[in-house]
C-alpha cells in the first residue's frame, strides 16, 4: 500500500514503536461482518456461518454474506464492518426512546438501532446526500423497520425544526477516512496533511447542530473512521470545553480495543473513556468512539401544542382509500397486526403509517414518513414491497410459500405459474422458508410480478 509520506511520518510519532505493526495491517485482509436482524421472529433460521460471533454485539458475526441471497434480501441480515458494530451497541438504545442518526447512510447504524427499539419509540434516520439517502431507505425498508423516518436535510435545518427533541443522538461525522485505507485504498488519493483539519471543522458545525436536538439527560453518540486526533479526541475535547454539561461516559473496551488518549489533545484524563480501533490490535477497520452524557436535569416530556399541528405535505385519507386499505387489512392482517387508522397519512396517492411521536415534516425533505403500506390506484390498491418486508408470515393470513427456485425467478422479474385450485385470485403475501419477499397477485394460474424493478436481481450469465 502506497501510504502518503506526510501519513507515515505523523503516525510514526503518535504511534512510536507500535507504527510498523500499524503500516502493515492496513496492508492487510479486511475482515468483513454481518448482523443478525432480530425483528425477524426467526431471526437465527439463515443459511449462515454463526460459528464467529462476535463478543461485544450479540447478533453480530464475522463473515461475508451474498447481495444475491435470501437472507439479504429478506432482511435477516445486513451486512456490517466489525468495527463499525459498536457504535450502535455502545448507544444502548432501548424501547420507547426517540433517536436520531444524523449521518445515517448507508444504513448500518439506524438498522442496528431500529432492532433495539422493537417497534416501540422513534427513529429519524438522516441523510444529507440525496443518493446516499435512497440507499439508506432501501435498507431501512429491507429490514422491515416500520417506526423510522427517513430524511434528507441538512442538519442546521433540523436544528432549527427540531430543537431537544431526542433523547439520543448518534453522530458518525463526515471524516478523513484513514480507518478505511485497507477497505477502501482510493480513499489513499484525497488525504493531505490539513485534511483531517478541515474534517474536524466541518465536524464541529455538525455537532454543534446535534447538540441543540439533543433534550435534557440525553446521550450523544460521536464516532469516526479515521485515525486523526483531530477528528476524535481533540472534538471530544472541544465538546466537554464548549458544552460543560457534557461528561464522558466511558466504554467497555474489549479484547483488542483502545482507550483514546488524552496526550493527542489537552490532556483531560476522561478522554480515555473514549474508544480506538486499531488494525494492529483489533479484528476490524480503524475507528473511533465516544460516548457524552448530558447532565442537565432530565425532564418530562411534555408536548408544547395542546393540538399536533395539522401537516400540509402530508394529508388524510378520504373515505374511498380508507374503505379500500380497510379491506385489504382485514382480509390480509391478523387481528394484532392491524395497524391504527389515527396513524395512517397520505403523501400524494402513497399511504403510510407514521410513528408514534413524528415530527412535523411540514419543511423538511424526506424520503419516507413511515413505513410506506402501498399505493391507491384507480378504485383498488396496492400493497408495497416494504409492507411485505414488514409483515413476515406469522402476521398474514393469506400467503404463498414458493420454492427456491421459485424466489429467485421472481426476485428478477418474472411471473410464477401457480395452479393450486384452493387458491383463489388476489393479493398474498409471497414466501420462500418461512421468509417473506413480495406481494404477488395471483391471476388465474399466475403470480404476477410486483417486485420493485430497481432491486431486482439480474440473472447470472453462464460462460
Amino acid at each position: 500500500m502506497n501510504l502518503p509520506e506526510g501519513f507515515i511520518s505523523k503516525y510514526q510519532e503518535i504511534l512510536g514503536a507500535e507504527a510498523p505493526a500499524f503500516f502493515e495491517s492496513l496492508a492487510g485482509e479486511v475482515n468483513k461482518g454481518f448482523r443478525l436482524n432480530t425483528l425477524r421472529e426467526n431471526a437465527t433460521e439463515v443459511n449462515l456461518d454463526l460459528s464467529h460471533p462476535l463478543a461485544y454485539v450479540p447478533t453480530g458475526y464475522y463473515g461475508s454474506v451474498s447481495g444475491r441471497s435470501l437472507e439479504h434480501q429478506t432482511g435477516y441480515v445486513y451486512s456490517q464492518e466489525p468495527s463499525a458494530m459498536y457504535v450502535g451497541e455502545v448507544a444502548e438504545v432501548v424501547p420507547g426512546e426517540r433517536v436520531l442518526d444524523l449521518c445515517a447512510a448507508p444504513g448500518g447504524k439506524s438498522t442496528q438501532v431500529a432492532a433495539k427499539l422493537a417497534g416501540e419509540g422513534l427513529l429519524v434516520a438522516n441523510e444529507i446526500d440525496r443518493k446516499r439517502a435512497g440507499i439508506l431507505a432501501e435498507n431501512i425498508e429491507r429490514v422491515g423497520a416500520a417506526n423510522v423516518v427517513i430524511l434528507n436535510e441538512d442538519p442546521h435545518t433540523l436544528a432549527q425544526k427540531l430543537p431537544g427533541f431526542f433523547d439520543k443522538i448518534l453522530v458518525d461525522a463526515p471524516c478523513s477516512g484513514e480507518g478505511m485505507f485497507r477497505k477502501n485504498p482510493q480513499a489513499i488519493a484525497y488525504w493531505h496533511p490539513n485534511y483531517a483539519a478541515e474534517c474536524a471543522q466541518r465536524q464541529r458545525k455538525i455537532l454543534a447542530d446535534a447538540v441543540k436536538m439533543l433534550r435534557p439527560g440525553g446521550q450523544l453518540i460521536y464516532s469516526t473512521c479515521t485515525f486523526a486526533p483531530e477528528e476524535d479526541e481533540q472534538i471530544v475535547a472541544w465538546l466537554l470545553q464548549q458544552y460543560n454539561y457534557f461528561k464522558v461516559v466511558p466504554l467497555k473496551k474489549w479484547s483488542g480495543m483502545d482507550s483514546g488518549r488524552p496526550d493527542l489533545a489537552n490532556g483531560d484524563p476522561h478522554l480515555s473513556g473514549t474508544v480506538r480501533l486499531f488494525p494492529h490490535h483489533f479484528k476490524g477497520e480503524g475507528h473511533f468512539i465516544a460516548k457524552l452524557q448530558d447532565q442537565r436535569p432530565q425532564e418530562e416530556r411534555k408536548e408544547k401544542r395542546k393540538k399536533k399541528a395539522k401537516q400540509k405535505v402530508l394529508r388524510s385519507l378520504v373515505s374511498s382509500e380508507r374503505t379500500l386499505w380497510t379491506a385489504f387489512e382485514e382480509s390480509m392482517f391478523n387481528n394484532e397486526t392491524q395497524l391504527s387508522l389515527k396513524n395512517l397519512t397520505c403523501w400524494g396517492e402513497h399511504l403510510y403509517w407514521s410513528p408514534e411521536g413524528s415530527p412535523n415534516l411540514d419543511g423538511l425533505r424526506f424520503l419516507r414518513p413511515g413505513l410506506e403500506l402501498g399505493v391507491f390506484k384507480k378504485k383498488r390498491f396496492e400493497p408495497s414491497y416494504a409492507l411485505a418486508l414488514y409483515l413476515g408470515t406469522e402476521r398474514a393470513i393469506w400467503k404463498i410459500s414458493l420454492t427456491h427456485e421459485e424466489w429467485e425467478s421472481y426476485v428478477q422479474g418474472n411471473t410464477i405459474p401457480y395452479n393450486d385450485a384452493a387458491y383463489a385470485n388476489g393479493w398474498y403475501l409471497l414466501c420462500c422458508e418461512n421468509k417473506s419477499f413480495s406481494f404477488g397477485k395471483l391471476v388465474n394460474g399466475t403470480i404476477k410480478n410486483f417486485f420493485p424493478k430497481g432491486l431486482r436481481l439480474h440473472p447470472i450469465l453462464k460462460k
